[in-house]
């Protein structure tokens, strides 16, 4: 067989564009000795974050992310493929299989990874992309260890569905709290606890695509994600033309999924319904101060059930809402005598009752009183203590977090920020 001179400079090109492809800089990703550029398999077997061999070795990598702090991600690489459609989101699983649940922080709908570009930018795996990207952290996700995913819908070229992963640790930043602030969470932490997990609940599932889940993307426009979220940019308005709906049945069975709020394991979310963006912008709204600290609930997770076929991902199980219920009411603690405060993180004590209004020596202090109620050490003294939910317990003795058990159910730990329990108090 005859190749042309410029049918075989064509495959010469497509083949140093296939190792140019676009990885993620910043956050620093998983395992980035091994992760390469090339797109996820189109069946979807190494989804998530490109599963291979070292697929979540940390290699150093360490990026904080602080509630309601503006966050830049950036790139390299030439294989831009005319930008396409991104989107930033989050698991707190810290290694993520294909039934981790992702939840959508920010869309970027045409431009990305690049702006205004008809096709390659060069052939360099090594280029340093000149477009970054602002996202807002939201100021309603839980602190703790998480995992955050870019995800890219290539506008020209192969079908295709790309994705890097990284590890993050959510903070909640370190504003001095208020007694007043203290005083409010001691009396209705386990309600705010319940809401905040109702608000990352309530975030659009991960949009996927082109990796055999009957779902797919047009050749030449740049996706419309079906659930952007609320913190949403459209970039890929130049012609009418330019945007199009994901097609496919797969598409439209993984839209019910998220708009219903039921999981892939039948049980229902604690939110029934996803947020349609109310404006286009360049950033999310809201930067509220975060607070220092945090509490611990423990998260009950579904039972395994009949998985959902239509894409790899699932929608939450019901979390806090249906297991942490009831607004506590105050009671009266039995006045006992007053013991020093341990000056450790960890737990210790058999979980006696301190008097209400009795001096603490260790800020934010948590004592569990007989698994069944708690107090906190704030602004020099112990608070009033107050009861659990029903159905629910913690350990027993004194800590600088609290870990709320839902009785008879798998638990995950979750931790819930000063700010998010500042911030809903004052706005109830």
């Amino acid at each position: 067989m005859m190749f042309s001179s410029s049918t075989a400079l064509a495959v010469l090109g497509l083949a140093t564009l296939g190792s140019a492809h676009m990885i993620i800089t910043h956050p620093v990703p998983f395992g980035k000795s091994t992760l390469n550029s090339s797109p996820l398999a189109p069946d979807g077997s190494d989804f998530p974050c490109k599963q291979r061999t070292g697929v979540y070795a940390a290699e150093g990598a360490s990026n904080t992310m602080p509630l309601g702090s503006v966050q830049t991600v950036s790139f390299q690489g030439s294989a831009v493929h005319g930008g396409g459609s991104c989107q930033f989101s989050v698991t707190y699983d810290e290694a993520p299989t294909a039934s981790s649940t992702f939840k959508v922080i920010h869309s970027i709908e045409g431009g990305c990874p690049m702006k205004n570009i008809a096709g390659n930018n060069g052939d360099s795996s090594t280029q340093v992309d000149p477009d970054t990207y602002s996202f807002t952290v939201p100021t309603t996700l839980p602190t703790g260890t998480a995992t955050f995913a870019w995800t890219w819908f290539n506008k020209i070229g192969n079908r295709e569905m790309y994705m890097n992963c990284a590890p993050v640790t959510i903070t909640a930043g370190s504003a001095k709290r208020s007694a007043e602030d203290e005083e409010l969470m001691a009396r209705n932490y386990t309600q705010l606890m319940e809401r905040d997990q109702a608000a990352f609940n309530a975030l659009p599932n991960i949009f996927t695509a082109n990796i055999g889940n009957g779902c797919g993307t047009i050749s030449a426009t740049d996706v419309i994600f079906p659930n952007p979220g609320d913190s949403l940019e459209q970039l890929g308005l130049a012609t009418s033309s330019a945007l199009s709906t994901p097609t496919g049945s797969g598409c439209a069975a993984a839209v019910a999924v998220a708009a219903t709020g039921t999981s892939a394991s039948g049980s229902p979310a604690a939110a029934a319904t996803t947020p349609a963006p109310t404006q286009v912008s360049s950033a999310p709204v809201g930067t509220n101060t975060a607070l220092s600290g945090g509490v611990f609930a423990t998260i009950p997770t579904s039972s395994t059930g009949t998985q959902a076929t239509s894409a790899p991902v699932v929608s939450p199980s019901s979390a806090a809402a249906s297991q942490l219920a009831g607004s506590p009411a105050p009671v009266a603690s039995t006045p006992v005598s007053p013991a020093a405060t341990p000056a450790s993180t960890g737990t210790t004590g058999s979980g006696s009752a301190m008097t209400a209004g009795t001096a603490c020596t260790t800020e934010g202090m948590w004592n569990c009183i007989g698994g069944t109620s708690f107090q906190q050490c704030a602004s020099g003294t112990w608070s009033v203590a107050q009861p659990l939910a029903a159905g629910t317990s913690c350990t027993p003795g004194q800590s600088m977090s609290i870990n709320i058990v839902a009785s008879g159910a798998k638990k995950r730990s979750v931790r819930f920020s000063y700010e998010h329990i500042r911030r809903n108090l004052h706005n109830s």
